[in-house]
């Protein structure tokens, strides 16, 4: 007796009261709104699985606290109305640091008028053609020969036998080689010759430079770059054989850092073109450390960059009017953006499942009882003759 009383009690707890099979009823509408409700709980639930497996990017912005020394720079430029051998890469920041004609990890190739790349055997054939004028240099004499370096060498008894080795010794001494045709090596070489063929060329300049992570500039101008009384210097006047120097160019990448798909560069794909001579082209970019927290473990930090572009002629070279060239400023933020990837928990896809379920059911449910009682209501008018 005690025993169903205590059942009885705790049976009054149940929220979900049945009724006896013989008292439902089951009608059209009631059919249709269940297969409505359950096509769009299916929706919905495919569509919150399809949010549960996809990843989100999730963006917050910190103080860069990071002491990278140094800052990677891929660029890619190409001048189609300047041949190679009037182009230089120079590098200078606000702590001082000069890099001056840089040529490691910097490569140029050279264009044809129309802009299609010069085969690498006519550039073959010419470097055959000065090892051969440099043998026949030592045919007349037994002894062995040693070229003078005019005053740019290191030691009394460094050679310079080629032209490329006179101009070698003279950017290592920061000095202006001057008229090329006055250098016995390179008269013998042709190199005069060489320089006016080229004169109608192109020039396409890639590679990598690394730079202080501070302030600073890169730039690619005509002439050769040396050092005097502490300044940085332009021989601008040192493009034999260019009737203009015409700075045109397509920048077709130029990224900081690692390169990391998400990341858009601005200055990709752009073209420029000089409405005359002795044109400046520059390039102000803020640069920002960016990095990316991948929901696999694996961090990369990258930057990304704004840029504003400015212009203006220079006027002819001995009016100092500014150098003609492609500069790019660079400066560095002091904070740091940080992507971190994330993805929903399979609690969370849970119980937003079970809140679709239920909500959906709920609402079918006082369709489903409204829609009947209003038939229930329309019956009974009908039957008593209120609506004919």
């Amino acid at each position: 007796m005690g025993t169903n009383s205590v059942f009885d009690r705790f049976r009054s707890l149940d929220g979900y009261a049945k009724t006896l099979d013989d008292f439902r009823i089951k009608t059209l509408t009631g059919a249709t709104v269940t297969l409505v409700s359950a096509f769009f709980i299916l929706l919905l639930l495919g569509s919150e699985y399809a949010e549960y497996r996809s990843v989100q990017l999730k963006p917050s912005l910190l103080v860069d606290k990071s002491r990278k020394e140094k800052l990677g720079i891929n660029f890619n430029v190409t001048f189609p109305k300047l041949p190679c051998y009037v182009l230089g890469l120079d590098v200078m920041d606000i702590s001082g640091d000069h890099q001056e004609n840089i040529g490691h990890d910097i490569y140029k190739t050279r264009l044809d008028p129309e802009g299609k790349e010069i085969s690498k055997d006519k550039e073959y054939d010419a470097a055959k053609k000065a090892k051969a004028a440099f043998e026949n240099s030592k045919v007349d004499s037994d002894a062995p020969y040693c070229g003078s370096c005019y005053g740019a060498e290191d030691t009394p008894d460094q050679c310079c036998n080629t032209c490329e080795e006179v101009r070698d010794a003279y950017t290592k001494k920061s000095w202006n080689l001057g008229n090329p045709d006055d250098i016995e090596q390179c008269v013998r070489e042709g190199w005069t010759e060489k320089m006016k063929e080229q004169a109608r060329e192109g020039c396409n300049v890639h590679g990598f430079i690394q730079v202080n992570r501070v302030a600073g500039n890169f730039h690619i101008t005509s002439g050769e770059s040396f050092t005097s009384g502490g300044m940085h210097v332009h021989n601008v006047f040192n493009a034999p054989y260019v009737k203009l120097i015409d700075f045109t160019h397509h920048i077709h990448h130029m990224s900081f850092g690692e390169q990391v798909s998400t990341i858009v560069n601005p200055l990709d794909d752009v073209r420029q073109s000089a409405p005359e001579g002795n044109y400046q082209f520059q390039y102000f970019l803020k640069v920002v450390g960016t990095q990316f927290r991948y929901i696999n473990g694996v961090t990369v930090y990258s930057n990304q960059y704004s840029v504003t572009e400015h212009e203006r002629t220079t006027g002819r070279p001995e009016q100092s009017a500014g150098l003609p060239g492609v500069f790019f400023n660079y400066e560095i933020s002091p904070m740091l953006i940080v992507y971190t990837e994330s993805r929903h928990s399979f609690t969370h896809f849970l119980a937003n499942g079970c809140i679709i379920i239920g909500g959906i059911y709920t609402v079918a449910g006082l369709i489903d009882a409204f829609i009947y009682r209003a038939e229930r209501s329309l019956k009974k008018k009908m039957e008593l003759g209120k609506v004919h």
